[in-house]
């Protein structure tokens, strides 16, 4: 469960392990970011999003590939991926958080309703996670947000341990 105390712990971490960070949102369309910045002192770790709902907006402000995009389509682990990194690389954060996938109501490019692709980049290697989520486009939309904030919190708590054993 998401509360407001555990977002604020999740702030704290990032500015413990020096973390910033950047949101790609497609899937989203700007939940995330909005999300994050409920917490006073967000500032010091949010870098900024780009709201890249339509493919133009991926290849211009992300760097997504237009041949990636047009093979694979947008709801894919490598765009996701590559959104991540484009996040990252426009807002200048250690991480690049992006979500991409279909809240429906209706399936879209062969890809049902509920499948999404989480991408996370930290100091320039990105990964994508797959789901199915069940639901409304709403409930979509906020698992997607939910699952990408817990993902958010791996990357930095494991940060701040690194950085923890370093100084030892």
């Amino acid at each position: 469960m998401l509360t407001q105390t555990r977002l604020a712990e999740i702030v704290a971490a990032a500015r413990e392990a020096d973390i910033t960070v950047a949101t790609a949102e497609s899937l989203t369309g700007g939940l995330l970011a909005a999300t994050l910045v409920q917490v006073p002192g967000s500032s010091a770790m949010l870098q900024g999003g780009i709201i890249a709902y339509q493919n133009s907006i991926k290849e211009r402000l992300l760097g997504v590939s237009a041949s990636l995009l047009e093979t694979q389509g947008a709801v894919d682990p490598q765009v996701a991926c590559a959104m991540a990194l484009g996040a990252c690389s426009a807002a200048g954060a250690r991480v690049g958080i992006s979500t991409t996938g279909v809240a429906g109501p209706e399936p879209h490019q062969g890809k049902e309703v509920g499948h999404v692709y989480l991408g996370v980049a930290f100091d320039g290697e990105a990964k994508s996670y797959e789901y199915h989520f069940l639901g409304d486009r709403e409930m979509i939309r906020m698992q997607a947000t939910q699952e990408a904030i817990s993902l958010l919190e791996q990357v930095i708590n494991a940060a701040r341990e690194q950085k923890l054993s370093s100084n030892s």
